[in-house]
């Protein structure tokens, strides 16, 4: 057996997804960015009840009510993890047991995209379910133990996220709601919405992108004229997607791919299609300044 490496033009070869999240304040619009995607290649998870801001869309839906179908529906689209025991969530047992009871998973082949809406009643769900488990009992009182919940929470999310992720060739986008609140001097922050602190910390380290979809108006600190956004002249407020980590208004915003601006329009269908544009040189991508000289010393 050979050492299995992937040679440059076998990875640049493979088919690769999009793995990101999109939070805004709620009623900005997430859930219609739906509309903005083919809908015969996505397939929507929709654990809010909330389609009817997308009545007349033709695309397929599933609607998993507990933890436990997401938990399968995970496994059902991403396949087995192999370094897990068949004891295990995402094991190979766990995916035959999934595919005896919903078929061939051959029928996700037309799938390019699965839109989940939301991340914020996935962990509410989550959440849900840990609170029956026997972590979250104590084992001298057998009272409810919110630590035990909230620890097994974070890890069941970061397994489901994680799983998603290392579906390589579909892409996966997640909404949720972003809060906005004051920090002890006032100043204000943004945090996503979802039980337990775990989660919100690590997320933006396993998805490639992180999306704030803002309102916004023209003449705002850092702000130009954003393509598709029918930006107005009078100050007006109006929907965009923030999408670099630096930004004027301190949303959470990151871009693995290098390709997008600070201000996108929201079009999740047009986004992609630029985060999958060839990528300029690397010269061009970064751009880190060397550091300064040091400043000469003198003998006197």
């Amino acid at each position: 057996m050979s050492l299995p490496i992937i040679s440059a033009d076998a990875r640049l070869a493979e088919p690769r997804g999009i793995k990101g999240c999109i939070f805004g304040k709620s009623g900005i619009g997430k859930t219609t960015l739906l509309w903005t995607l083919d809908a015969q290649s996505t397939l929507f998870m929709d654990l809010e009840a909330g389609d009817l801001a997308i009545e007349g869309w033709q695309g397929d839906t599933i609607r998993p009510r507990t933890w436990t179908e997401c938990r399968d529906f995970a496994v059902f689209i991403g396949w087995p993890n192999p370094a897990l025991r068949d004891d295990q969530s995402y094991s190979a047992a766990h995916y035959e047991a999934v595919c005896a009871k919903f078929g061939d998973p051959a029928a996700l082949e037309r799938y390019d995209t699965i839109f989940v809406d939301s991340i914020t009643v996935a962990g509410r769900l989550c959440f849900g379910w840990c609170k029956g488990q026997p972590e979250a009992h104590s084992e001298k009182t057998g009272k409810p133990d919110v630590r035990g919940a909230y620890g097994l929470h974070g890890r069941e999310m970061i397994s489901w996220l994680t799983h998603l992720q290392h579906t390589r060739a579909k892409s996966v986008w997640l909404v949720g709601i972003l809060d906005e609140r004051l920090d002890d001097f006032n100043r204000r922050y943004f945090v996503p919405q979802i039980d337990g602190s775990k989660t919100g910390l690590e997320l933006p380290g396993i998805v490639d992108e992180v999306i704030t979809m803002a309102e916004l108006s023209d003449g705002e600190p850092g702000q130009g004229p954003v393509r598709g956004t029918g930006t107005p002249a009078n100050g007006a407020p109006y929907r965009a997607f923030v999408c670099q980590t630096l930004n004027p208004w301190g949303y959470p915003a990151k871009d693995r791919s290098g390709r997008l601006d600070q201000l996108e329009e929201p079009h999740l269908g047009r986004l992609m299609e630029k985060i999958r544009q060839p990528a300029p040189p690397a010269s061009e991508r970064l751009t880190f300044a060397p550091p300064a000289a040091a400043p000469a010393q003198s003998d006197t």
